[in-house]
Formats: structure tokens, sequence, C-alpha cells
């Protein structure tokens, strides 16, 4: 193996991306004595999408990490979810969200994106996250990974995770196939109130007319609001323009049966800051057939498991993934194997196998489901609609209370 030069760096462990399952994945390495870095290819922390809905799983996970009351602590708890018609003002169904669970009472919140992610970025070491640090290949020198920097310079690693999103350089040298476009897009945005917007802690969802929307309360100040749609091909430029998606959004909504208030809160919000992008998954036979983990080399998150967001668990499992990814290599390195004989190297490979094989089928399970309620949610066939609005409605709601009641371990 040859020595490293001037340009090269060593490190034990290599995240690449801090979003969610990077800086998670960290904290968990770090909660058990473990240290990595985290390469980011941003000057900051990224906090695209606003907020995101926190289901039981996530809130499990969280506290694994150490950080659940500290984010529950600023944050609303939600109490119903309420589904109605966008095509006839219908309330369609309502339920409880703390309601009893398998193991424990169901717990959910819209959380703040950038609140979670300086929060993991808090507790972790000074120095862990190396920004500007963007990532143009990586290649391979005997068991060693040397991952390859657009500054030129070189780490050379025992570990590579993947944590860099739908467009993951790690998941490419893994041999996973692209995402795959699902022919919808999302608009996202977030309205502030500072004397308080006056909602009650519902979650909001309107499907119908072609539309998925809803409305989130994070706290008593902060609405998070979604807008997902089919654009057609001469709606393309809507979304690269934030004045054109303003109106796009609003002119649906009023030509449906939305609440007066609704549109209201999307009237108030910051357009500039809106975020619109095309909805993408990963082919589940992708999943099923390709490597998660190959060697000393894995992904986790929208690295591994993109999906479209109408469960509400894209970053509810990146969450679990950095859990159970962190338990995983925990044992692995330190020398947690049946008979304490195998090197370190090998050890590596089997933890990050336990992994994978822990985490598959629960990828493949979220992509297939989230798959199905958005088609259902959002088709403008009127048999679906009326399916939905009469049976399907109840079944997907009580579908995300059941696909969020998951407990992925402690660490």
């Amino acid at each position: 193996m040859q020595q490293p030069t001037s340009t090269e760096a060593a490190e034990n462990i290599v995240i690449v991306g801090a979003g969610i399952a990077g800086l998670a994945t960290a904290l968990g390495l770090h909660r058990q004595g473990i240290r990595s870095v985290v390469l980011e290819s941003s000057p900051t922390l990224r906090a695209a999408g606003f907020a995101f809905t926190t289901w039981t799983n996530a809130w499990r996970a969280l506290d694994a990490l150490g950080v659940g009351d500290t984010i529950r602590a600023h944050h609303l708890r939600g109490q119903r979810l309420v589904v109605k018609s966008a095509s006839s003002g219908e309330t369609a169904t309502k339920l409880n969200l703390m309601a009893q669970g398998r193991s424990g009472m169901h717990e959910i919140y819209c959380v703040k994106r950038n609140f979670l992610l300086e929060t993991l970025e808090e507790e972790l070491p000074r120095g862990t996250i190396r920004y500007s640090s963007k990532i143009v290949s990586i290649e391979e020198d005997g068991n060693i990974k040397l991952v390859h920097l657009a500054d030129g310079s070189i780490i050379r690693t025992k570990v590579l995770i993947g944590c860099d999103g739908v467009n993951s350089i790690v998941a490419k040298w893994l041999g996973l196939k692209k995402p795959s476009f699902s022919g919808r897009s999302a608009t996202r945005g977030l309205a502030e109130f500072p004397n308080g917007h006056g909602f009650q802690p519902e979650f909001l969802q309107l499907f119908g007319e072609g539309f998925r929307a809803g409305l989130l309360p994070c706290s008593e100040q902060s609405l998070y609001w979604f807008f997902t749609w089919t654009p057609s091909a001469d709606e393309k430029e809507v979304e690269e323009n934030t004045s054109k998606m303003r109106e796009y959004v609003l002119k649906k909504l009023k030509h449906a049966k939305v609440p007066d208030e609704v549109i209201q809160v999307i009237e108030v919000s910051e357009m500039s800051d809106v975020v619109s992008s095309p909805l993408r998954y990963r082919s589940p036979v992708s999943l099923l057939y390709g490597n998660i983990t190959k060697e000393n080399v894995c992904v986790a998150g929208d690295a591994f498991h993109p999906m479209t967001p109408d469960l509400g668990q894209g970053g509810c499992s990146a969450l679990e993934d950095s859990v159970v990814l962190a338990r995983c290599l925990g044992e692995a390195i330190r020398g947690e194997d049946k008979g304490g004989k195998k090197g370190e190297y090998e050890r590596i490979k089997d933890g990050l196998k336990k992994y994978a094989e822990n985490r598959r089928w629960r990828g493949i399970q979220l992509i297939v489901t989230a798959y199905v309620i958005g088609f259902i949610q959002q088709s403008d066939n009127a048999f679906i609609g009326f399916l939905r609005e009469k049976i399907l409605s109840g079944i997907m709601a009580k579908t995300l209370m059941k696909m969020g009641d998951y407990d992925c371990g402690k660490l």
C-alpha cells in the first residue's frame, strides 16, 4: 500500500454530506466514542425544504441520539390529522395523532430542518464538519478508499459513508441506478407569524383536483406548507420562477374548494425562499438487487432510498438509518464479532453488511408505499377520486401512522 503524499490526509471514517443522515450518523458514532469526519460541499449547513414531519419513528431515533428533548422543546406537537377533499371541500377523515401505538404513544411534530441540523452540529466536536469539501471521485488502494476533492486534495479512509443525497457520488460508485422521476413536482414554504398564527395543532392534508397539499404548524409562530402537482410540458418553467410559482399554486387552490385561511398562509409566505423541485425515487428493484454496501463503503438517507414525500418519511427514515448504521459500525470497530478473531477490515465489512440487511426491506417498503399513496391522493381520475373520498382516505391516514410506528433501536 502506498504512503500518503503531502496532498493526502488520513481519516478512519469519512461521511459525505452534512444533511440529516450525515450529521445523525456522525453523532451516533460520537456518542460511542468514535470519531468521524463529515465532508460538506457547500460553505454552510443547507436547510432546503424548510421543515419535515417527524413521526414516532423519528423521535425514537432522536432520543437514541440524545437530542429528542431539545428539539421537542421548540416545536408544537400535532394532535390531529385532518384530511379534506379539494374537490368537495368535505372532511374525508380525522385521526388522533396522540393515540397508543404498538410500543408506546404516537408522537408527531413538524420540525424545522435548520433547527434540527444546527442541533446535531452543536452536539458534534468542533471540526467534525469540513465545509466547501466537494467530492469528485473515489478510488481504491487495497482496503483503503481514496476520496478525491475538488480542491485537489485526497483523503484516505477505512470507512466511506455516502449521505450525499439523490445525486450521490457514493451511490454511483456502488453501482446503484439513478433515482427515477416520479412525474410530479413539489413546492414547499414556511410562513412566519411573530404574533402567532392562531391555527390549531392539526396537520391538514388536501387532495384531489390533480394536486396534493398540506399545512402543518411547526410552532405557535411558524407554519409549514407544501404543494405537489404533475407539471405539463409548458409548466416546466413555473418551477424556476418564484413569482410564477406563487401564481400557479394560488390559482390551483382558489379553483378548488380549499379553506381561505390556507390560501392566506401561502399569500403571506416569503416566496423568495420557497423551494420547488421534481420528486424522485429509487426503484425498489434497484434496492432489492443493488449494493447498499460494498466492502467498507455504504449509503444512508436519500443516497440510499430517495422516495416521494407522500408518507413524510424521508427525513424520518434517514434518522433510522443513522442509528442502525452507527450501532452496527460501532460494534464492528469495537471488535464485537463472534470469537473476536477477525481483523478490523473484515469486521467493518460484516458490520456494514448487517446494516444493509437491517435496512433493505424497510427502504423498499417505504418507497413503494409512498409512491402508491401519492398516486391515489393526487389522481384526478373520477373513479379513484370516488374511492379516495369514500373509502381510501381513512386507510391512507392509518397507513401514515402505521409506517411511522417503528423502532430502530438504541445505539
